[in-house]
């Protein structure tokens, strides 16, 4: 400021030295003007005066300017203890201005985020999943929030089992659960939807599908959603054949592949075959009518419940692999499969918790584990319901 105030007198100082009159023509003028006039001592001179009066106007001008243009301006002040967390998820942060209130009338509250939401927008069309070592068939289906059945309707390379899984196959993940179906001359949205139980207006209104609201209709050949369709899944474990120890009036078992071992121990309860009591792969569901108990190669193999052992075959065995079969006497039988070694003979008694043998790799199996099994004349129910 002092240096804009020495700027403005030295301006002015050579203005008035502008109009003070030359040397040569003053000088008979002021010789007269002295003789006849005498000069007041210490008379201010005029141009000075005017100088300094028009640098404070300016300076009181330049002053009440700055004071109303910070007035004019908010400047947000927020509160250390009103910061906002990392993730966003902190308090709202109240922004007050610099000349607000003290007792608050003159806030302005405002959520302040540290990270941009961006809503999850549904997907209409398919996308490919390459399987990496150590997927399963329900941790696929639940990464993209699936059921497993729709990752086995909708790739046929799979062949319905879940167990046809392998490490650099390609699938196709569709945008919600159901199946694609290939259109087909004389097919109406009616007779496709019943026979996959499934809705018209599921199908008409699919934005994936693109079909015409106002005259509905699909082309022969096209490629269709059906949302939430859902067809018969091929029963692999039908093709082991479930043995019975023999129907000689004790057991109870029905004869399916009897095994003529007769009589032997009979269960009271079944317990877990493994030591491990989670899943490694597969729990039990459509496509899948037994549960994949984790077991590292090696791991020891025991019987869920007393019983005769009525199968202990090496081999491929539909895909089970190396696979042991024990009839409880109760009308249950438990299969234990993939195993890498097997401890017991056919038609061996054996009690709750024996080892039967070793878990493993074996048949048509994604990394080692006990697929294991419960069926009741013949047919797979739920282990989780039974074991403790």
């Amino acid at each position: 400021m002092k240096k804009i105030l020495e700027t403005i007198r030295s301006f002015f100082s050579s203005l008035a030295s502008r109009f003070k009159r030359q040397p040569g023509d003053q000088q008979a003028v002021q010789s007269e003007s002295a003789a006849s006039t005498p000069h007041p001592k210490g008379r201010t001179d005029r141009f000075t005066v005017i100088s300094w009066t028009v640098t404070l106007i300016l300076v009181a001008s330049l002053l009440g300017s700055t004071i109303l243009y910070k007035n004019a301006i908010t400047t947000p002040v927020v509160s250390p203890s009103q910061a906002v967390s990392e993730s966003g998820d902190g308090p709202p942060v109240s922004v007050v201005p610099a000349n607000g209130s003290k007792d608050g009338s003159n806030y302005i509250l405002r959520d302040l985020q540290l990270k941009t939401r961006i809503p999850e927008r549904p997907r209409y069309q398919a996308l490919t999943y390459r399987v990496s070592r150590g997927d399963g068939m329900w941790a696929v289906a639940d990464k993209f929030k699936l059921k497993s059945e729709t990752i086995l309707y909708v790739n046929k390379d799979l062949d319905d089992n879940p167990h046809s899984l392998k490490p650099g196959m390609e699938l196709t993940i569709p945008p919600v659960d159901g199946l694609y179906y290939e259109w087909k001359a004389g097919d109406t949205f009616e007779t496709v939807a019943e026979e996959f139980n499934a809705s018209v207006d599921d199908i008409i209104n699919f934005p994936g599908n693109d079909i015409d609201l106002t005259d509905p209709k699909v082309i022969p050949g096209a490629l269709v959603m059906i949302p939430g369709g859902s067809r018969e899944l091929r029963n692999w474990e039908a093709d082991l054949v479930t043995v019975s120890r023999g129907n000689d009036g004790s057991t109870g078992t029905s004869d399916f592949g009897s095994n003529a071992c007769g009589g032997g121990a009979v269960a009271s309860g079944f317990g877990w075959p493994a030591d491990d009591h989670t899943l490694s792969g597969n729990p039990y569901g459509p496509g899948h009518l037994g549960i994949d108990i984790n077991a590292p190669e090696g791991s020891n193999v025991y019987a869920a419940g007393s019983g005769v052992i009525t199968m202990a075959q090496g081999g491929w065995n539909y895909g089970y692999g190396n696979v042991i079969q024990i009839d409880h006497g109760n009308g249950y039988v438990t299969v234990y499969a993939h195993l890498s070694q097997i401890n017991v003979g056919v038609c061996q008694s054996v009690g709750q918790g024996t080892l039967i043998g070793l878990s493993g790799n074996t048949g048509n199996s994604f990394g080692a584990h006990l697929h294991f099994e419960i069926r009741i004349g013949g047919k797979n129910v739920n282990p989780y319901d039974i074991v403790q």
